[in-house]
Formats: C-alpha cells, sequence, structure tokens
C-alpha cells in the first residue's frame, strides 16, 4: 500500500477476502510468511511447502524504502536501468534472483501440476519464462491467480513457450 520495496522482510500479508480453494493436496511456495499466510487463507486443507527459492528479490539496503526515497542515488538509477546487472547494496540482481527460481523449480518433484505461492518478481519471471516475452512486460497484481500450462514437464524444463496461460482475480477487491 505505500510502495514500498518488500523483498526479504518477513512481514504478514495484507487482510483480503476471498473464498477458500477446495483443492488438498501439496502447495508450495516462499517461505516468508505472507505466503504462508496466503496459502493457509486460499488452500486450508493443503500441506505448505516452504521453499526459500521462492522469495521475492533481496533488496538489501533498499528494504523498505519507496522509489521517492531512491529516486536521487545513483545507484539506484542504475538498478532502475539495469536490474539484471546492477545489484542493490547487500541484495541481488535480477538475474541471480532467476537462477533461484529455476533451482526451486527444478527441485518441484515428479509430477505434472503444481500450485505455488510466490511474490511479484518471481512471478513475473515465471510469466516472462513461459510467454517468451520480457520480464518488463510482465504484470504480476496482487490477489491474481496466474495458471500457466506446458506441453510436458520436459518442455517446461527445456524452457519452451507455454501451450496456455490465463489470470483471474482470487481476491474481492484485487488487495492481496
Amino acid at each position: 500500500m505505500e510502495k514500498k520495496y518488500i523483498g526479504w522482510t518477513d512481514e504478514a500479508v495484507l487482510p483480503f477476502e476471498t473464498e477458500a480453494q477446495l483443492k488438498n493436496g501439496e502447495i508450495w511456495g516462499s517461505d516468508l510468511l505472507r505466503c504462508r499466510q496466503t496459502a493457509s487463507i486460499l488452500f486450508p486443507n493443503a500441506a505448505y511447502r516452504p521453499d526459500p527459492g521462492f522469495r521475492e528479490c533481496n533488496f538489501g539496503e533498499w528494504e523498505m524504502k519507496t522509489y521517492e526515497e531512491l529516486k536521487s542515488e545513483p545507484l539506484y538509477r542504475k538498478w532502475i536501468d539495469d536490474p539484471y546487472s546492477v545489484t542493490p547494496p547487500d541484495g541481488e540482481s535480477l538475474h541471480q534472483v532467476e537462477l533461484r527460481i529455476s533451482q526451486a523449480l527444478s527441485k518441484l518433484p515428479a509430477g505434472n501440476e503444481f500450485t505455488i505461492i510466490m511474490h511479484g518478481g518471481p512471478i513475473r519471471y515465471l510469466l516472462a519464462r513461459a510467454k517468451k516475452e520480457t520480464f518488463r512486460e510482465q504484470q504480476a497484481f496482487h490477489g491474481d491467480c496466474h495458471s500457466i500450462s506446458w506441453q510436458s514437464r520436459q518442455a517446461f524444463e527445456e524452457e519452451r513457450i507455454c501451450k496456455s496461460y490465463s489470470v483471474v482475480p482470487l481476491t474481492a477487491k484485487g488487495n492481496m
């Protein structure tokens, strides 16, 4: 709500209204509190499998700061222009985030269908990979559910374009 960079800060999810999903089984996602809480609201009967590999970008010294607070810092301006190779102080570049998420995805067990609770940056990375577009072209709004399908697990692992993609709001007001 305050437009702060919130990466590895382990704070609670904002309150939201939605109906619980009836899916049982296992849900994977970030180990941070806001994802664990989201999973418990959306999938109360599922086992949650936390993995720090699904975390948001580590914004380092820029954590909990806003664009307005950072806009005059030269390194921040360079990072805005090239987040793949410029790293926030004590944080990680977008390239490092993508490597981490790819490793977490590769650890998913055998099977072809997964529900993953992730943060905006990781979602945008996965969408870019699925649609063969750039990270900047992707949008991940709070409260949206993105469904992505590949022809096969092998197609996913070979980073082929997905066969279908859809997005629907999960929350009553999109305030998750």
